[in-house]
C-alpha cells in the first residue's frame, strides 16, 4: 500500500510550513504530498494567516522537490473556470517533472463561497457544471498536439482551441474522483478517473461504494484493472496509549473517536486498520496530518507503519 500525507492548510499554514512538511515527506520515502483546496478556515480556529492557494503552493512545491507527486484532494470546480484550470495544471506538471496528479470534485463548503464572492448553485447544477468541466479539461489536456479542440455544453463552450500547453504526462496527468455519491459519482469515475477515492468513511461505506465503482467500471467497457482505489483518514499514531492521546488532543479530538472514525491508535492499530482497508482493494492511503508542526508523526508513520505495509 502506498502511503500518502494529505494537509489542510486552510485550517491555519503559511507556504512555508508546507514547504518542511513537503520536504518531509519527500524525505522519509513517502508516496505524494496532497493538500485540499479550500479557501475558508473549518470550525472554531481563526485560520490565521489565511488561506493559500493549492496551484500556487504545488507549483512552488514543484520546484523545491523531486521525487515525491504532488496533488489535489479535491480541486473544487466551483472556483475556477476549466480553460486556465487546464492550462495551470499542465503548467504545474511540466514544473514538477511530470509529478502532478488531478483531484477534481464539485465543491461542497458554502461558506467559502459567500466570503470570496464565489457562485454556489445548487447541487444538482454544481454536480452537472463539474461533469462538463472535467470532460472539457481531460479533453484539452488528450488533444493531440497540432489539432484543436471545441465542446458546446450547457454551461461552458470552447471553440477551437489550441488546447495548449500540453501536460508533461501523456496524455495527462492521472484523473482523481471521490466521495459517496451513489449514482452520478461511480459513473464519473468510470468515464474519467484513473483513480477512486473515498475520503473519511467507515469501512462498510467504503467497501459498498467500491463495489458500485466497480460496477461502473464494468459497465463502462473498462478493464477492471484500470482504476485504483485508496481510502484518505484522519492520523493519530502514536508509541503508546499516551502518545496517541496527545496527538489528538492537539488538534481537538478524542482518542478514542479517532480509534472509530479515523486511523488513531498505536502503531499496531493503524497498520491493522490500514490493512483492513487494503483488504477492501485500497492500495493507496491518503494519511490527514492535521498538525503541521509535528514532522515526529510522519517520522513514526515511515520507521513503524511503513514498512509493514511494504514488505
Amino acid at each position: 500500500m502506498d502511503l500518502r500525507i494529505f494537509t489542510e492548510p486552510q485550517q491555519g499554514a503559511t507556504y512555508d510550513d508546507l514547504l518542511r512538511v513537503v520536504r518531509a515527506t519527500e524525505d522519509l520515502g513517502f508516496d505524494a504530498f496532497f493538500r485540499s483546496d479550500h479557501y475558508l478556515v473549518m470550525g472554531d480556529g481563526d485560520g490565521l494567516p489565511g488561506p493559500t492557494d493549492a496551484w500556487v503552493t504545488l507549483a512552488g512545491l514543484a520546484r523545491e522537490t523531486s521525487r515525491v507527486r504532488l496533488g489535489t484532494l479535491m480541486t473544487a470546480a466551483t472556483f475556477r473556470h476549466p480553460g486556465p484550470l487546464a492550462i495551470a495544471v499542465a503548467q504545474v506538471d511540466a514544473m514538477s517533472g511530470g509529478r502532478v496528479e488531478f483531484g477534481f470534485g464539485a465543491g461542497w463548503y458554502e461558506q467559502e463561497h459567500t466570503a470570496y464572492g464565489l457562485p454556489f448553485p445548487a447541487l444538482g447544477e454544481r454536480f452537472d457544471r463539474y461533469e462538463e468541466q472535467l470532460e472539457a479539461i481531460v479533453g484539452l489536456w488528450e488533444t493531440p498536439a497540432g489539432e484543436t479542440y471545441s465542446f458546446d455544453g450547457r454551461y461552458y463552450t470552447f471553440t477551437d482551441s489550441p488546447a495548449l500547453p500540453k501536460p508533461a504526462q501523456s496524455p495527462r496527468p492521472p484523473v482523481l474522483v471521490g466521495g459517496g455519491g451513489k449514482r452520478r459519482t461511480p459513473a464519473l469515475a468510470a468515464r474519467f478517473a484513473d483513480e477512486f477515492n473515498m475520503p473519511f468513511h467507515s469501512e462498510d461505506d467504503t467497501a459498498a461504494q467500491f463495489e458500485r465503482v466497480r460496477a461502473a467500471v464494468a459497465a463502462a467497457g473498462r478493464d477492471a484493472g484500470s482504476m485504483t482505489y485508496s481510502a484518505a483518514q484522519v492520523l493519530c499514531c502514536g508509541r503508546d496509549d499516551a502518545e496517541v492521546a496527545r496527538r489528538a488532543a492537539a488538534i481537538g479530538r478524542d482518542a478514542d473517536e479517532l480509534r472509530a472514525n479515523g486511523l488513531g491508535g498505536t502503531v499496531a492499530e493503524v497498520v491493522d486498520k490500514l490493512g483492513r482497508f487494503g483488504a477492501l482493494g485500497a492500495t493507496r492511503a491518503y494519511l490527514q496530518l492535521l498538525d503541521l508542526s509535528d514532522l515526529d508523526h510522519l517520522e513514526l508513520v515511515a520507521s513503524e507503519v511503513m514498512p509493514q505495509l511494504r514488505g
